[in-house]
């Protein structure tokens, strides 16, 4: 008896981390000491030595169930992008900038080609965020998982100085909240959306006129990644007052996390067009408009609040960053909270 015949591939291991190096290559930024393969992975700090007061923010999450289309429509290149956006996102949120990501696969199997293929898409979700890929963990778990199936999370970590910290604190009744459109469900809300679709692979690749293309398509969507966006906004000079990620838990959940004690949000749900997918959830599913608020992010992945005199300069500068924007409601004096109206 050995290791390999007890389900676990050592030389299967190597193999991913040979066929990833690539990928990973390309994440590297000057201040990251040493190479892949160490027990740990080194940053150095001295390029942010002239904060006045330097401040760490970090970020962990995972893709949650919507791995299981990957696994149904056997399409893995773009999860590990969810998997770098729903922890980057949330640092960008507190106005930091992210610098380094760390991921975990756990797995039934070790097919190294597929290990490597999720890999790919977290470098390319660390480029996006332009941080780097310093490190992560395969764990080969036979027995634990199904062969053909994985879980992926990962860590992030930011630097901010501590006067650009994003609180709400700030925030007061005028101020404008500016979302920024989401592309597409995001990776919140599947267990809902596995439950309203039929999860067979002929439903999943049926075209839609209305989606552009099929429904897999649709939902497999990577998460869009808003730290381009957010600091062009803070180069535009604008102060950022508060900000949401909108993912689970929706407007509902999310949006009062940015507020101050007596403010209330009121969000406007004709300031912009709600995708398709998730008209077609709402219908298909027979699921009520206030449980689609508070489950889905319907088209808004992140929310700024704003002065008013910024808006216009907001705006442009995340269209400058390839993103689209747009007013979405404003701040009243009010019990915290939000009103969709």
């Amino acid at each position: 008896m050995d290791y390999k015949k007890a389900g676990v591939d050592i030389e299967a291991g190597y193999k991913a981390v040979e066929l990833m190096k690539s990928h990973v290559q390309k994440t590297m930024r000057p201040e990251v000491l040493g190479g892949l393969g160490g027990f740990s992975g080194a940053f150095s700090l001295e390029s942010f030595k002239n904060m006045e007061k330097p401040t760490l923010v970090s970020g962990t999450d995972g893709v949650g169930t919507k791995l299981k289309l990957a696994f149904l429509l056997d399409r893995h290149d773009t999860i590990g992008i969810d998997c770098v956006a729903m922890c980057v996102n949330d640092i960008a949120c507190a106005g930091g900038e992210p610098l380094f990501f760390l991921d975990y696969i756990a797995c039934g199997r070790n097919e190294p080609e597929k290990i490597a293929t999720i890999v790919s898409g977290v470098a390319n979700g660390c480029c996006q965020a332009e941080a780097a890929l310093i490190g992560g963990e395969t764990a080969e778990m036979p027995g634990f998982y199904p062969i053909d199936e994985y879980d992926l999370a990962g860590f992030a970590v930011g630097i901010v100085d501590e006067k650009d910290l994003i609180t709400g604190k700030d925030l007061k009744a005028g101020d404008v909240l500016v979302g920024i459109k989401s592309s597409g469900v995001h990776s919140n809300g599947f267990s809902l959306v596995r439950k309203v679709f039929s999860m067979k692979e002929e439903a999943l690749n049926v075209h839609y006129d209305s989606l552009g293309r099929t429904l897999g398509e649709t939902l497999l969507e990577p998460t869009k990644i808003y730290v381009k966006a957010l600091k062009n906004v803070k180069k535009a000079g604008v102060k950022v007052k508060a900000c949401s990620h909108i993912t689970g838990g929706g407007f509902y959940e999310n949006i009062p996390r940015m507020l101050p004690e007596g403010i209330r949000a009121f969000v406007k749900k004709d300031s912009y067009e709600i995708p398709a997918i998730f008209k077609m959830l709402s219908v298909d599913g027979e699921i009520a408009e206030n449980v689609m608020y508070n489950t889905f992010n319907m088209g808004v992945g992140m929310v700024l609040g704003v002065d008013s005199a910024s808006v216009d300069t907001t705006i442009k500068a995340i269209k400058e960053a390839g993103e689209d924007a747009f007013v979405l409601g404003e701040a009243k004096e009010g019990e915290k909270g939000v009103t969709i109206c």
